[in-house]
């Protein structure tokens, strides 16, 4: 079977908001699915390594913010291409801490809600967590960041704990051009779409996804 038949599946974008030991943090993931609307259940896959693996089987809870098509890149990259384990993962991003200790997202998102584990299942690699919505934003505003949007407008890549990730993501597309590729995060910079020659990008360019100078990116292609 072709494994590539699964990126028909549709998937949002959202960031899972946890209590830390030391500070609030979160992580980036694409599977976040309502199971039931009476009472409102949904459900979230996060990796065995994880760090928010750990503190939502600690703590019971987390929050989801649902991210619009304006969040930047460089969120995604800081909360989804590092671990909150021994780092500040949302030092440099505008969020507020709920009176349950998890935080949400202030700035371009379309809403947020706050969950309560009520049930997990382990698989190999993910646990899935069933979880109660408990609260959330009174509205909601913007257009739902998608899966796809991620990879084809924002030209973001899977990390290696997504339940999306596959082989062939980290690979060049076979093209003759040059393609210059972020080591962390797998952002691929490819000539021939972008239309200027990577080395004529300013020194001080960075990788829209996780920020990496553009010093340290290596050719694939």
């Amino acid at each position: 079977m072709n494994p590539k038949i699964l990126r028909t599946l549709s998937y949002g974008m959202y960031a899972i908001g946890v209590e830390g030991e030391k500070y609030p943090s979160a992580c980036i993931v694409n599977t976040v699915v309502q199971i039931t609307s009476s009472p409102m259940t949904v459900a979230v896959s996060i990796n065995h390594d994880n760090y928010s693996n750990e503190r939502i089987k600690a703590t019971g809870k987390f929050s989801v913010s649902v991210l619009s098509e304006n969040t930047s890149g460089t969120v995604i990259g800081a909360l989804g291409f590092s671990s909150g384990r021994n780092s500040d993962k949302l030092e440099n991003i505008n969020y507020k801490v709920l009176r349950e200790q998890v935080p949400v997202l202030r700035e371009n998102i379309c809403c947020w809600f706050l969950c309560k584990v009520i049930n997990s299942v382990e698989t190999m690699t993910h646990t899935i967590f069933i979880a109660e919505v408990k609260a959330g934003s009174d509205d909601y505003s913007g257009t739902p960041m998608t899966y796809d949007y991620y990879h084809s407008v924002i030209k973001g890549r899977a990390p290696k704990n997504a339940p999306t990730y596959q082989e062939s993501d980290s690979k060049s597309d076979g093209s003759t051009e040059l393609t210059y590729v972020c080591p962390i995060c797998r952002f691929a910079y490819k000539e021939r779409e972008q239309k200027i020659p990577f080395d004529q990008l300013p020194d001080d360019w960075r990788c829209p996804i996780c920020g990496v100078p553009k010093k340290e990116f290596k050719i694939e292609g």
